[in-house]
């Protein structure tokens, strides 16, 4: 595989059908295994580039139909729905895209999907905590996790996604709380990497810490004896439900090896691309016809917000200047 870096891009000589460029906000170590996969079964060459989700999204705009991509990967759905609204992507045409692809997990015009579901929950110190004291990811923002909590930086996407679903389902008020109080309890305690956060809960440097589900279960996957455990909230009648959030992939609106793109998302789609996700990755398959890894807790027992997908984008910008307006660092 090629991998591209953020210069000018000089691709390769070859025939349309045998190259696709990906652009990713997900991180390589991530994405790559499965774009190995998919090069070598297809024969179809992969060029990468990876950086954060926004910066390719500013980077399409700047190339406008100059741009290499063909395809924009990102590891959270608002990325995606600020490229569709920006004329970014174009409409995905495969056929049994409906019917494969949940409508919660597309746009509406399909040209983005998910690809992978992941959770934002609450990971704790099974030595130090007591889950049944927590029922809510907004219990967090109370002063008694005051020195006990961990967060993602102020330009985490998760971070930023997980606010925009507290803001749309709750409120302004509720979601400035929110910000303003995991802000006071974390103090010191922000990191760049969710994989920190799970490291400073199970080393007991705090007792609770927020992040995306999957990094717990690749903790204990390596250190099946570490005392953390993830914790599903808000799933009392009337409450807005676990936030759920998808790493997925559109087609760009200047794409020039269209189908070779679609030959990848057909593959990422695929029962073989789902399961590469579900059981390397630890992220649940947006294909139902495909299982999540035995490890994560099955779909079917827990609630999921029902936040359409699609307002992280509008959501994204009042979320990010009230973030600097408290100081989130």
């Amino acid at each position: 595989m090629g991998l591209l870096t953020l210069e000018p891009i000089h691709l390769p000589k070859s025939s349309a059908a045998e190259t696709v460029v990906v652009y990713s906000g997900r991180a390589e170590r991530l994405i790559k295994p499965v774009l190995d996969h998919f090069e070598k079964t297809t024969g179809t060459s992969v060029q990468l580039l990876t950086a954060g989700s926004t910066e390719l999204v500013n980077r399409l705009r700047a190339e406008k139909t100059r741009t290499p991509a063909d395809v924009f990967i990102t590891n959270e759905a608002g990325a995606l729905e600020l490229a569709r609204n920006l004329n970014l992507l174009q409409p995905i045409t495969l056929p049994g895209i409906k019917t494969i692809i949940p409508e919660a997990f597309r746009a509406p015009d399909n040209s983005w999907i998910g690809l992978s579901g992941r959770m934002w929950v609450i990971v704790y110190n099974t030595n130090m905590v007591d889950p049944s004291h927590i029922h809510s990811l907004l219990d967090l923002a109370t002063p008694s996790w005051k020195g006990k909590l961990a967060i993602p930086t102020a330009n985490s996407e998760y971070l930023q996604a997980g606010a925009s679903m507290v803001l749309a389902a709750k409120g302004k008020q509720t979601s400035n709380n929110f910000l303003q109080g995991i802000r006071d309890n974390a103090d010191n305690e922000v990191y760049g990497k969710n994989r920190q956060i799970v490291d400073a809960v199970a080393k007991g440097k705090v007792s609770v810490g927020i992040v995306n589900h999957y990094y717990i279960f690749r903790h204990l996957a390596k250190d099946p004896q570490a005392p953390i455990a993830p914790l599903i909230t808000d799933q009392e009648e009337g409450g807005m439900g676990s936030i759920m959030n998808v790493a997925g992939i559109g087609l760009t609106a200047h794409a020039k090896h269209v189908s070779a793109a679609n030959q990848l998302i057909e593959f990422l789609m695929s029962p073989t691309g789902q399961e590469m996700f579900a059981h390397t990755n630890k992220e649940y398959p947006v294909n139902p016809s495909v299982k999540a890894d035995p490890a994560v807790p099955p779909a079917s027992s827990f609630r999921a917000s029902t936040i359409p997908l699609t307002r992280l984008a509008e959501l994204r910008e009042p979320i990010i200047q009230e973030i600097q307006r408290l100081g989130l660092r």
